[in-house]
């Protein structure tokens, strides 16, 4: 009889998934077999698909190996167990056994939760088989977790709990998980606060993140708590202290001064204070933005150092931000209705030129029109008489000068603030601000570029920017600098497609959506409706606009359809169709609730929002 090429592979697969048949399986232990074979079988299925090949995520090429690892090679431990004199016993045949079983288990649940790729089970095993001939040697497998990458580490412990070197698996699998996961030590290291390495992870965490450090600090009688205030590094000490000290948050924006002996908890005390009546809230801003340029100092060259608190979740640029909205911008914008300047811009009228130039960049996305202008001009009385820009960026170490300058652009105020230096001082400013934009870790800066290039109006500085974009972009090219050529390519692009001369190209020749308008028929859906889905928050603010917003809307002109969580506003006259969530309870979460079912309800209706 002739057999073809595919049945000789069928009785091949089929013979490797049997097993051998001449390894007779004593009754007492083949619950445990079977046990095996239920978890090839799912392996087999985890891919989606029952055809007694394993595939999950596995490259062409090791597809076939990885097959051969679950179907033939597992076989053929079973049948190694059974037939290994030195497993005398039949507890020791059962524990071999359940170790493949629990190979299986662990490494099919972890790919289902997508904690381990299918692409590792080849090495997985190649590893697990060395560790089962290494335990009949009676041999350390200890190495074998040192040397494996996390996940595999990680499930080679799971596997091996009953070894007596598990302590230490465990110990190792958590470090190589800290390694991965530094922002994460707070909150897992609770099991190992009495291992040698505790006290270093600790410390690491506090470097990370000594906002949420304090968090953990402030609880003394957690695991956490406990490793924190027994510490004895200085930083860790430092933080903890201020866990201890009432309005903490407020310190910690110098908690590199604190380190350092420079600034005290009582002398930041006095500024602090204990409740708001007794808070400087100037004296505390003005401290701010001091610390800040001397942050800045310490980051330029020569010395190159980055401050611990000056960034991050609380740190001195957020602590800035805040104070700057809270104290001096929102006050000034709540006043836009006041016509007498002395009472509408009372709250700057304490701050130096520094303090009203880190307001303004801090405040960027909350500043009025007016209130920015009224505040620019107080900004030129500070500086002095004759006023100099270029001397005011050299205090601040130029810190956010790209921002400042796109704001005052925006705000057609740039022309003014230019004239304040000598000419050749303004061009060097302006060559400055487009040059090293690939330099940073984000597009901010190249961002700040763009807009500010697009509200500028004189010619002149216009031609130098593309200047000066070119000269930079054939620079990276040179350089073989791709980020570079990248960013000063898209620019010059963009201040291509921006300039309005008939002699520019247009956009689409540039193979780039045009930057500054957009047209209906690019917001239409199928049926020619225009849908705009807005967003709502149920705080104060929120409660207090929507009446308004809806209000906006003449009845001759839309119709409003009043939902549970939502508003419909459709237009009677067009295609425009509105759909808001209701500003519901913030702090129960109902407005958030009420965007996800809007979300769900126009998915359903297969609407899709453009706006």
């Amino acid at each position: 009889m002739k057999i073809s090429f595919l049945g000789i592979l069928f009785i091949f697969i089929s013979g490797a998934c049997l097993g051998n048949d001449t390894v007779k399986i004593p009754l007492i232990r083949q619950h445990f077999h079977d046990r095996i074979d239920e978890e090839q079988r799912l392996m087999d299925r985890a891919d989606g698909k029952q055809d007694s090949s394993f595939h999950a995520g596995i490259q062409e090429l090791l597809i076939e190996k990885s097959t051969d690892a679950l179907f033939g090679r597992v076989n053929k431990l079973q049948d190694w167990v059974e037939t290994n004199a030195r497993l005398a016993s039949n507890n020791d045949k059962v524990r071999f056994l359940k170790y493949i079983e629990n190979l299986l288990n662990h490494f099919r649940t972890s790919y289902k939760k997508k904690e381990i790729s299918g692409q590792l089970f080849l090495q997985v095993f190649d590893g697990f088989e060395k560790m089962l001939y290494a335990l009949d040697r009676r041999e350390p497998i200890l190495s074998f977790v040192e040397s494996s990458p996390y996940e595999i580490a990680r499930l080679y412990s799971e596997v091996f709990m009953d070894n007596p070197d598990y302590p230490a698996m465990r110990s190792i699998v958590y470090l190589k998980f800290a390694g991965l996961n530094p922002d994460k030590i707070l909150q897992t290291i609770g099991p190992y606060v009495n291992e040698y390495y505790a006290d270093s992870l600790v410390i690491l965490s506090c470097h990370l993140n000594p906002v949420q450090f304090y968090s953990y600090a402030q609880s003394l009688n957690s695991p956490q708590g406990r490793l924190i205030h027994r510490s004895t590094d200085p930083m860790v000490r430092a933080v903890a202290e201020i866990s201890r000290t009432p309005h903490a948050l407020f310190y910690f924006p110098f908690l590199d001064d604190i380190l350092a002996g420079r600034k005290s908890i009582d002398s930041l005390r006095q500024l602090v204070g204990t409740g708001d009546s007794s808070y400087d809230s100037v004296g505390y801003f003005r401290l701010l933005v001091n610390t800040n340029i001397d942050y800045c100092r310490r980051l330029a060259p020569p010395l190159r150092d980055t401050p611990i608190a000056m960034f991050g979740p609380n740190g001195l640029r957020e602590m800035l931000k805040l104070k700057s909205i809270q104290h001096f911008i929102s006050p000034i914008n709540e006043l836009h209705n006041q016509s007498n300047l002395n009472i509408r811009m009372a709250a700057i009228e304490p701050l130096s030129a520094e303090e009203i130039y880190f307001m303004l960049v801090m405040g960027e996305n909350e500043i009025y029109t007016s209130s920015y202008k009224h505040s620019f001009n107080k900004l030129l009385q500070r500086m002095g008489d004759p006023p100099r820009g270029d001397s005011l960026l050299q205090r601040v170490y130029f810190d956010q000068f790209r921002k400042f300058i796109k704001m005052a652009a925006s705000y057609n105020k740039l022309d003014t603030f230019l004239r304040t230096m000598p000419a050749a001082r303004s061009e060097i400013l302006m060559k400055a601000f487009v040059t090293n934009l690939d330099k940073s870790g984000s597009l901010e800066d190249a961002v700040d570029v763009a807009d500010a290039y697009s509200s500028i109006t004189d010619k002149k500085l216009l031609q130098s920017m593309r200047s000066y974009v070119s000269d930079n972009e054939q620079q990276a090219l040179a350089d073989s600098n791709e980020r570079g050529a990248l960013i000063y390519g898209l620019l010059r692009k963009i201040f291509l497609a921006s300039d309005s001369s008939s002699l520019s190209p247009s956009p689409d020749s540039l193979g780039i959506q045009s930057l500054y308008s957009i047209s209906a028929s690019e917001l239409q859906d199928d049926s020619g409706r225009i849908v705009q889905q807005v967003f709502f928050y149920g705080d104060e603010d929120g409660k207090k606009i929507f009446p308004a917003y809806l209000n906006s809307f003449s009845l001759k002109e839309w119709k409003i359809i009043p939902k549970d969580e939502w508003v419909e506003i459709r237009s009677l006259n067009g295609k425009v169709w509105i759909y808001a969530n209701k500003p519901l309870d913030y702090d129960l979460n109902l407005d958030d609730t009420a965007q996800v079912h809007l979300a769900e309800y126009l998915e359903s209706l297969d609407i899709r929002p453009s706006v």
